[in-house]
């Protein structure tokens, strides 16, 4: 899990204030889907705190990573 959350950050990194996000998905919590209520579910039992729009960017990542790993999208039902 370690690994997935590193990556995940690089990107972020990378990304830096990238203002031209071209990502359709909304940031509302009414469009949450299971990897997003994960990772705020860990955040919630760490008692970490971060933006719902940070959450965002830190999950797309993550898939992101993953389909690039693997080769695979996420499988439709997690997402």
């Amino acid at each position: 899990m370690s690994g997935l959350f590193n990556k995940a950050k690089d990107a972020l990194s990378k990304s830096g204030s990238n203002t031209g996000n071209t990502s359709t998905q909304t940031t509302g919590a009414g469009n949450e889907d299971y990897v997003d209520k994960g990772f705020d579910a860990v955040q919630k039992q760490t008692g970490f705190k971060q933006s719902r729009e940070t959450n965002e960017k830190i999950t797309d990542a993550g898939r992101s990573a993953y389909e690039k790993a693997t080769g695979s999208k996420v499988d439709s039902k997690v997402c």
